[in-house]
């Protein structure tokens, strides 16, 4: 039996508050942040029987808008993914530092600043034994890389007193 299938099987109780302020407040929050995240209030057309109804562009076919009915479940949980984790920040950079052009933008504002390129080598973040680990280096040659052939749990170690009679028994036979 897989795992899920062990949890699909124990009974529970789901506890789910009702929303504070009721369905409306809910939505009205929510409006408040959809021009900062993955939809813009203009770009909602209709929310009819559950069902709601939204413009996007087809970027694969000329960036022709088109029109698209969800299921407001489903369209609740596609707006969601897009809301960063606590403690995450969005950055986005316009202008210069935009991402299309930054190399030739940075490179015309030190021109016109009379500014050399940065020649600062990159540090490393990882020291090398960090960096070995990451990629699975021995850490004795730095060179062969480790398997995992099996994970074992804290009860699976044996002892040292265990691990010294098995060591004698292998070196015995």
């Amino acid at each position: 039996m897989h795992g899920f299938e062990k949890q699909r099987r124990l009974s529970g109780v789901v506890y789910a508050k009702p929303p504070f302020g009721g369905p409306e407040y809910v939505l009205k929050y929510l409006a408040r942040y959809t021009h900062r995240v993955a939809i813009t209030s203009s770009r909602l057309l209709s929310l009819d029987n559950g069902r709601v109804t939204f413009r996007w562009r087809d970027s694969r076919h000329g960036n022709h808008t088109k029109s698209m009915t969800l299921d407001a479940v489903e369209f609740i949980r596609r707006f969601l993914l897009h809301i960063l984790p606590s403690g995450f920040m969005k950055i986005r950079h316009f202008g210069f530092l935009a991402n299309r052009n930054r190399s030739s933008a940075l490179a015309l504002c030190r021109q016109h600043l009379n500014a050399s390129s940065p020649t600062v080598e990159p540090v490393a973040v990882l020291t090398r034994e960090q960096q070995s680990a990451v990629e699975r280096r021995c850490p004795v040659c730095l060179a062969g890389v480790l398997r995992i052939v099996e994970w074992v749990s804290v009860d699976q170690i044996p002892s040292r007193e265990q691990a010294i009679s098995l060591m004698a028994q292998v070196n015995s036979s």
